[in-house]
């Protein structure tokens, strides 16, 4: 069996790091912790787990950070977390057994360099992942992986890399200081830095979840231009680029952007439910019906440049057609759809708005 080395970063995590840790005890033969500066019982709390604690001023920089504790890592493959993330014990148990298996992967039998694994960061009331990606999550200690990126840091993967349908919970309790990522990437740009497409991607996204549609838009647009950014996050521009129209008022020019979307590959199921949308508030049920039939037909996929909101895989297009065709006036549609949509999320808001509705009738 493989040995594995948990790096991460923290600061002031005492309310979820003995929570983060236990939860890997039994995974990590290995813990390092690079604190950033904790005033709190954050370092106290990781000596119960660990002697490897070091202390690393920040430098407003996340890559370096992170990679001042991989240097520290001496076990076969390395994993990373952060102090808010869960492994629940079913996904642990998942763990366990391919940590058993490497460094061959169970289906190939190559040897494996990089371990993708979803990363879960949004729930529904009853707990379950609504948005979720895959991340890098394990990779083979000594093959020169690093962080790249001061923010949204990633570890840019080579060789054999292989996805497993295994899930890191993002579980956050606090707020963080919602504005400090922007202000890096503005700092980055102030002081002449070219950004990659990576990073231009995320600083348009910054943008707009700061409501500054205008520069976000201008933003998206410069990252659409980049020949190197990855065909998934283009498409996710060209929807928040729309978002962005739509707020400013420009209804064309929202409805052009999610349009170029379905040049970057088969559209995902929510490009396909954000055109739906758009000729649903307008009233244009035929319409808005063709492309919510075109996501709910689509499979639910999850690749390293995709994000997946898992609403949009079967319940939302289910929600929406069933109001669609209630207002075409084709009852029986509307209420196969109604149930349909039942049967993905019993317990969703609209399923049982909409519910006493169609028994009525």
């Amino acid at each position: 069996m493989v040995s594995i080395s948990l790096c991460m970063i923290v600061k002031n995590e005492e309310a979820v790091l003995g929570r983060c840790l236990d939860c890997v005890r039994e995974i990590a033969d290995e813990i390092i912790l690079v604190d950033t500066g904790s005033s709190d019982q954050t370092k106290e709390i990781g000596a119960r787990y660990t002697d490897k604690i070091y202390d690393y001023p920040w430098k407003d920089d996340f890559s370096a950070a992170r990679n001042f504790g991989l240097h520290e890592a001496k076990m076969d493959y390395v994993m990373w977390l952060d102090a808010d993330d869960m492994i629940t014990p079913d996904q642990r148990e998942k763990f366990l057994q391919l940590k058993a298996a490497l460094p061959y992967d169970r289906e190939s039998g190559l040897p494996v360099d990089v371990v993708m694994m979803k990363y879960a960061v949004a729930f529904d009331r009853k707990g379950r992942p609504t948005f979720s990606f895959y991340r890098e999550r394990l990779w083979r200690n000594g093959k020169g992986f690093l962080f790249e990126g001061k923010v949204h840091e990633a570890v840019q993967t080579y060789g054999n890399v292989v996805y497993e349908d295994l899930i890191v919970e993002h579980r956050k309790v606090k707020s963080r200081d919602r504005n400090r990522n922007l202000r890096i990437y503005e700092r980055m740009r102030k002081e002449g830095k070219i950004l990659t497409p990576r990073e231009q991607f995320y600083y348009a996204r910054e943008l707009y979840d700061h409501q500054r549609y205008t520069d976000a838009a201008k933003a998206f647009r410069q990252f659409l231009k980049m020949p190197d950014g990855w065909a998934g996050n283009k498409a996710d521009a060209c929807r928040f680029l729309a978002y962005c129209c739509y707020y400013m008022g420009n209804e064309a020019g929202g409805l052009q952007a999610l349009l170029d979307g379905l040049k970057y590959g088969v559209p995902k199921a929510e490009l396909c439910c954000d055109i739906g949308k758009h000729f649903m508030d307008r009233k244009q049920w035929k319409e808005a019906a063709f492309w919510y039939r075109a996501a709910e037909e689509l499979p639910r996929e999850n690749t390293q440049d995709c994000f997946l909101v898992g609403d949009c895989y079967g319940y939302l297009p289910c929600i929406q057609l069933s109001v669609c065709y209630d207002a075409l006036g084709e009852r029986e549609q509307a209420a196969y759809y109604h149930r349909k949509a039942g049967q993905w999320k019993p317990y969703g808001e609209e399923y049982l708005k909409n519910k006493p509705y169609f028994e009525f009738r």
